[in-house]
């Protein structure tokens, strides 16, 4: 995500910022742990999902093969449904880490659940 400290990894690649957008209501969101960096993991779910912001990037095809080489388990790469039923590929994560982690769906997003860690709230 724009300013955070793994964007880097796509603006090096020659990758650019799309657009900021949700998810449709199908996921979940959790705070996995680890780190630093922080990362989230997005899940699919059968029912009790929640539209989750999130930002859609653009990468050169020549660059994707280093990028995704680079992503760690449990994170991966598959299709992600938008609002709008859209899919674009995206960062999904394996159902398996949701045991363990912080669910953080009700922040609606990565960037609200780093600004409320940030103040404490």
């Amino acid at each position: 995500m724009q300013g955070l400290p793994l964007n880097r990894q796509l603006t090096d690649r020659g990758g650019y910022f799309v657009k900021r957008t949700q998810t449709s209501a199908s996921y979940r969101l959790f705070a996995l742990p680890g780190g630093p960096p922080h990362r989230p993991g997005l899940i699919r779910v059968a029912a009790g999902g929640a539209p989750v912001e999130l930002e859609v990037w653009a990468l050169p095809t020549a660059e994707f093969g280093s990028f995704i080489d680079g992503i760690p388990a449990p994170l991966g790469i598959g299709k992600v449904e938008l609002q709008d039923g859209d899919q674009v590929a995206g960062f999904i994560c394996e159902g398996y880490a949701a045991s363990g982690a912080a669910d953080i769906t009700g922040f609606g997003g990565w960037r609200a659940y780093l600004r409320d860690r940030s103040t404490g709230e």
